[in-house]
């Protein structure tokens, strides 16, 4: 279901920052100004989100991946959960700086993780029992980081992110890399840091939790509607297949019957 102007202002999706803290480049998107605090236009609000939601679906839709990322408090565990359900990837940890700008090097902590997960992995061999203390925090460590982008083998299709202002490290490095970014920015950011941004309360678990879950239930409807096509049309082409073998050895039937009713009747004859 669509998400109305109602369900946004019971999360408190148009609570803005104080007027002091605001973002000059925001003024679009603040309709009110009410005891010290900017008030957003929650139809704006709406109308970016489903742009927003619309190019998300098309990527997703075309094979691509999103890495959402969310390393507030607030945002963590809503944006590790609605990942997890559209089967896209996250970072709920520190950003570390180069992610995606020198995604090589980051694989290769993750190849590191993998060998750590296994224990029967050679790196554990002849350890001591301190070596293997100091082996498993280093697991624990690097789970913790890249515990969301563990299968990520290339880069994103998008970048999502929960705060523009506090992800502004991400955004530099897709800018950087041509990915397209997305994103919930509230009055004290500059929304058009972002490719796609989403006017809002960032800072509301409600309102953080309520666009991710439309988000990211479109992208999975999305994703499972392109699956049953596929599956669809693989049934129908295997069906096409099945007749046109049944129509073949039909035919080869009936000719081998006229062929034999041919033979009687020149036996017949004679």
């Amino acid at each position: 279901e669509k998400i109305s102007i109602e369900d946004l202002l019971k999360s408190g999706a148009h609570y803005g920052h104080p007027i002091s803290k605001w973002n000059p480049q925001f003024k679009p998107f603040i309709v009110a100004k009410k005891n010290g605090i900017c008030i957003i236009d929650l139809k704006a609000t709406l109308s970016y989100l489903d742009k927003a939601v619309n190019e998300l679906v098309n990527i997703a839709k075309s094979g691509g991946n999103i890495l959402f990322v969310g390393t507030k408090t607030q945002a963590k565990d809503i944006v590790q959960t609605c990942a997890d359900e559209c089967s896209m990837f996250y970072i709920v940890e520190r950003w570390l700086g180069g992610t995606l700008t020198n995604f090589a090097t980051i694989k290769k902590s993750i190849n590191r993780l993998v060998m750590l997960d296994k224990e029967s992995s050679m790196i554990y061999k002849n350890k001591t029992k301190k070596e293997r203390n100091m082996l498993h925090r280093e697991k624990l460590k690097l789970s913790d980081l890249h515990r969301g982008i563990k299968d990520m083998k290339h880069l994103p299709s998008a970048l999502f992110v929960i705060d523009a202002k506090h992800e502004l490290i991400a955004i530099d490095e897709a800018k950087c890399l041509g990915i397209p970014t997305f994103g919930l920015v509230d009055s004290n950011t500059n929304p058009f840091t972002l490719d796609f941004p989403i006017p809002g309360n960032d800072d509301s678990i409600k309102t953080i939790k309520l666009i991710m879950t439309y988000i990211t239930k479109s992208i999975h409807n999305a994703i499972g509607a392109s699956n049953d096509k596929e599956v669809l049309s693989e049934e129908t082409k295997e069906i096409k297949e099945d007749n046109k073998l049944n129509l073949e050895s039909s035919n080869d039937s009936n000719i081998s019957t006229t062929d034999e009713k041919q033979d009687k009747g020149v036996v017949e004859n004679s």
